[in-house]
């Protein structure tokens, strides 16, 4: 994304300031001259690139054009970030030199005499060091005024192509409705075939039938198999269901190995014979089960590959179904056996296409739809979308940032539809809304093209990797980044290139997927530049890269796992490496030595043992991923030389036991994620990572011989940037509650997530400590959610608690010695409470609810904003106390709308406020709740019930007492 790029390079260029020119890292005489070309070059072009970028798609010599100039950018990003790297480097050694004095001073205090060979040494090392930068200062001078040759020339061939220039504004990104897709549960223009579909899966035809879905790209083939997947007459009458995406090529272990893992049961994938293994697998653990599969997108599969798989399939019940998606009449034929159920789905209606549009493109706006909206309109969309659904959502999508008739028309008669070039009709629709974007979050949605299909992206590792490539820092400013990558993904998102969201506990987006067609819209877009290499037998390629202009690549690899020679010779300009094999050979010692200009780097969920000393010389390297590595026992010293590295991504490396002390020169990293390294000791000299904003877990670890060398957990007070979520760990091995009070968190405003787990067994009988270290802790006002796990004090209220007036999701779990909960009514902004395993507790009283036993002499309302309440393993637990009837000046839970009380098998009966709660949903869980079910059959529990006559679902003892607000007793 040439238009993107250039503006990332106008800004390093401008950063170069005469202060830094200064410095003894100058460069040679006369490179400032340069400089100030490469800006005026780049300036003349940059209003040009918009249409440059249009024009591309159509006419090759643009194209190339472009090439050039992006090739020359990022030759240019290249130098210049070199060149701020060896600034940073030069500060660093001379804190690094001035720490050395020090020491020297304090060691003259006992030494009268130093040696002279030593000091000779010192002096040539120190020389030596100067050589080196002036060496590297005339070749980065060089190298810029190479560039800026080719710049000149590149510069000077835009007049051959009558580029119409372009002033872009600013787009004001949205960020409030993040839930403008349709949901699977409203599809529309689909009712028929779908009772259909449903009416066949529960067919009682003794035969385990295979039913084809098969219509062209577009059509909401998977979005339609969703909806059927979980529609609540299948959920409830299958006894296992399992997706699986299946996409090209047809890969029948993984596909088997997807199901195993549906199933949960481990399997031998190391074994000579996998595939067999798995389909015993597969074979015994669906035994008499009358399953649901799900195979997405099917694209090539052998018929032997397929047989062999249906077979082990069909040990499960005879009345089990399988259901198929695919573009292919010949797969569906081959893999159904039979026409008599395939589905064939066909383009909507104008109609039903029309108001998918309309409810997207008017979604929660404030404006007159039949100013917008009128006949001649309606045509016109109908004829762009010719009844493709996908179409409609990305063309409404766009249109929802169009706020005027004119610019509708704009958009419905714009030459992008005219494009021949174009293969498919979903992409003209998504040419509009692509170049409808600004340049920056084209390059985010492009960056997408290095992961294969069906790729869950987790939102928060694609905003990190954008951070790396320098897609974020359009402003310059480096501490707003993070904001700027969710205002980017959210815009996507609303934009339709998103799809299948996963929420977390605060219903924010946790990850997502990508349509298969978006997917080869952006591959369309970035064939030269993004690759995908799979490597699928020994020394042979399927996909093979045959020059440097690759500059993402994801080397994936099934049958050999060996690292291709190819990669070293021919992507020499590579910004992004992927390596999604999962058992990859042990990595060659110069691996590194010649990918010099690599941005990101994942190596996650490989067998990787040891990590190559060359890694050190990666010097533009921002986000390295090392996760699920569990053999990983050590990193090299030469990560401390990754000076420009802002992620470290260890989650799951259950071998690492340390990390070099060298990760103090990494000033500029700033999110570090060891979440499941539970045996790290992480060296004192994190707590000098001043700019660290995300620590995910802290495993504070049981002193020992080098317990001064490791950071504890007053440490944290050095880390003022942290936020989001902090997880810590062991709280037991902390000294006191001094300790939890230098932490500082009460100064970390950004931090939002706390989870304290004082202890790895409950069995551990220690609790002196326990309160004092809760108590020492002081938070932010500002903390959202807080979680303490294995607290063995009898008091659970410090009284910081009761400050945190924006706690919106509370969680205790296992604190076996508390009797009295507190008086948690009394959070103004809790949401969501959920107390598990407290077994000491016998009565939860009107103290609870923030009530004291005196009249309330005003007026009081208790839980105002509890959404949903959870108690689960209160094995003691016997009454629940209520309040008086009368009392009008109490209000208790007006919010509450679920309730789940699980395994409290003494507990009697519910209280009467909860009568009152606008509860929609009911749970009784587990076998061990057998006198509070019996209660509900009494003559109290039944006007308990008639008063709460609002809940849509009550379910007791896994049974259905009333659903979507009718009686009825049903199992589940």
């Amino acid at each position: 994304m040439a238009e993107a790029l250039v503006s990332v390079v106008l800004q390093q260029l401008a950063s170069i300031t005469l202060e830094q020119i200064e410095e003894e890292v100058n460069l040679v005489v006369g490179v400032d001259q340069e400089v100030q070309n490469l800006i005026l070059h780049l300036q003349a072009v940059q209003g040009l690139l918009q249409d440059a970028e249009e024009r591309q798609v159509k006419e090759a010599n643009v194209k190339n054009w472009l090439y050039n100039l992006k090739d020359a950018s990022y030759q240019i990003n290249d130098v210049l970030d070199e060149w701020n790297t060896a600034i940073l480097k030069h500060h660093m050694e001379k804190q690094e030199k001035e720490g050395e004095n020090n020491d020297l001073v304090l060691a003259k205090r006992n030494k009268v005499r130093f040696s002279i060979p030593s000091f000779l040494g010192n002096i040539l090392i120190y020389f030596g060091q100067i050589g080196d930068r002036i060496i590297m200062r005339h070749d980065i001078a060089k190298r810029i005024k190479e560039i800026n040759e080719r710049l000149t020339w590149i510069a000077i061939l835009r007049n051959n192509y009558n580029f119409q220039s372009t002033v872009r504004g600013t787009e004001q990104v949205e960020r409030s409705k993040t839930t403008s897709f349709v949901d699977v549960s409203t599809i529309i223009g689909r009712e028929k075939e779908k009772a259909e579909i449903i009416r066949t899966l529960k067919s009682e035809s003794g035969d385990q039938l295979v039913i084809p879905i098969v219509g062209m790209g577009g059509l909401g083939k998977t979005a339609f198999a969703q909806s059927v997947y979980n529609d609540q007459n299948v959920t409830t009458h299958f006894h296992e269901r399992i997706w699986v995406c299946v996409s090209d090529p047809f890969e029948e272990i993984k596909i088997a190995q997807a199901i195993i893992e549906v199933l949960k049961k481990d399997d031998d994938r190391k074994n000579s014979n996998v595939f067999q293994i798995l389909l015993n697998c597969i074979s015994e653990n669906i035994r008499d089960k009358k399953f649901l599969l799900i195979l997405d997108d099917v694209w090539n599969p052998t018929e032997s590959n397929w047989k062999q798989l249906k077979a082990a399939l069909q040990n499960g019940d005879k009345n089990s179904r399988i259901l198929v998606t695919t573009r292919k009449n010949n797969v569906a034929n081959m893999m159904g056996e039979t026409n008599d159920h395939m589905i064939n789905l066909n383009k909507l209606s104008d109609r039903d296409c029309l108001e998918l549009f309309r409810r997207i493109a008017f979604f929660d706006k404030e404006i007159d739809e039949t100013k917008l909206f009128d006949e001649d309109i309606k045509t016109k969309i109908a004829k762009k979308v010719d009844g493709l659904p996908l179409a409609a959502k990305t063309l409404a999508s766009l249109m929802r940032y169009k706020k005027t008739r004119k610019e509708w028309v704009a958009v419905l008669e714009s030459k992008m539809w005219e494009l021949e070039e174009v293969e498919q009709q979903v992409f003209q629709s998504l040419l509009l809304s692509y170049y409808d974007l600004t340049p920056a979050v084209r390059q985010c949605l492009l960056f997408c093209a290095v992961f294969p299909k069906d790729y869950k992206f987790d939102r928060n590792e694609l905003i990190e990797c954008w951070m790396s490539q320098e897609y974020l820092s359009m402003k310059g400013d480096r501490e707003k980044e993070r904001m700027i990558g969710q205002q980017y993904f959210d815009n996507l998102v609303m934009r339709s290139f998103f799809q299948d969201f996963v929420k977390d506990e605060n219903d924010d987006i946790k990850s997502c997927k990508m349509h298969d067609i978006v997917h080869d819209f952006v591959q369309f877009l970035t064939k030269n530049e993004c690759f995908i290499m799979e490597v699928v037998e020994s020394g042979k390629e399927k996909n093979m890269v045959v020059d440097n202009k690759v500059r993402h690549l994801n080397l994936m690899s099934t049958y050999n796992d060996s690292f291709p020679v190819s990669i070293y010779n021919n992507c020499k300009g590579l910004r992004t490496l992927v390596i999604s094999t999962s058992e990859l050979l042990p990595l060659p010692s110069d691996s590194f030595s010649k990918l010099k200009s690599i941005r990101t780097l994942k190596l996650n969920k490989n067998s990787i043992k040891e990590v190559p000393e060359s890694i050190g010389g990666l010097v533009h390297l921002r986000y390295l991923d090392l996760s699920f590595n569990r053999e990983l026992k050590e990193l090299p010293d030469s990560v401390g030389n990754l000076f420009n590295l802002e992620t470290l991504r260890l989650m799951c490396c259950y071998g690492l036991r340390e990390v070099p002390v060298s990760i103090r020169k990494l000033v500029n990293l700033k999110h570090l994620y060891i979440s499941g390294c539970e045996w790290l000791k992480l060296p004192k000299e994190i707590g000098r990572l001043r700019n660290l904003q995300i620590l995910d877990c802290l495993y504070l670890q049981d002193g020992g011989e080098d317990d001064d060398g490791i950071f504890k957990l007053g440490d944290l007070g050095n880390l003022e940037q942290l936020q989001g979520s902090l997880y810590i760990a062991n709280l037991k091995s902390a000294k006191d509650g001094s300790e939890a009070k230098n932490a500082e968190l009460v100064n970390k405003k950004n931090l939002l997530h706390l989870t304290l787990h004082f202890r790895y067994f409950s069995g551990d009988a220690e609790t002196a400590k326990d309160e004092e270290i809760l108590n020492g802790f002081q938070v932010h006002t500002n903390l959202e959610s807080l979680t303490i796990w294995n607290y063995h004090s009898t008091n659970l209220c410090p009284s910081w608690m009761m400050s945190c007036h924006n706690l919106r999701r509370l969680e205790f779990y296992d604190v076996p010695f508390c009797g009295v909960l507190a008086p948690l009514g009394k959070l103004p902004s809790l949401e969501y409470l959920e107390i598990n395993r407290m077994e000491s507790v016998k009565k939860v009283g009107v103290e609870f609810l923030g009530i004291t036993g005196e009249t309330p002499q005003t007026l009081i309302n208790s839980f105002p904003k509890l959404k949903e309440l959870r108690f689960h393993f209160m094995e003691e637990w016997e009454e629940w106390e209520g309040v008086e009837e009368e009392d009008s000046k109490i209000t208790i839970m007006p919010s509450l709308l679920k309730l789940e009380i699980g395994y409290c098998e003494r507990l009697k009966a519910l209280p009467n406020f909860l009568g009152k709660a606008p509860l929609r949903e009911l749970r009784i869980d587990g076998e061990d709740c057998p006198i509070l079910a019996q209660w509900f059959e009494t003559r109290c529990g039944m006007e308990w019930l008639k008063n709460a006559s609002q809940v849509q679902n009550i379910k007791i003892q896994g049974k259905f007492v009333k659903k979507d607000g009718v009686g009825m007793l049903e199992e589940d």
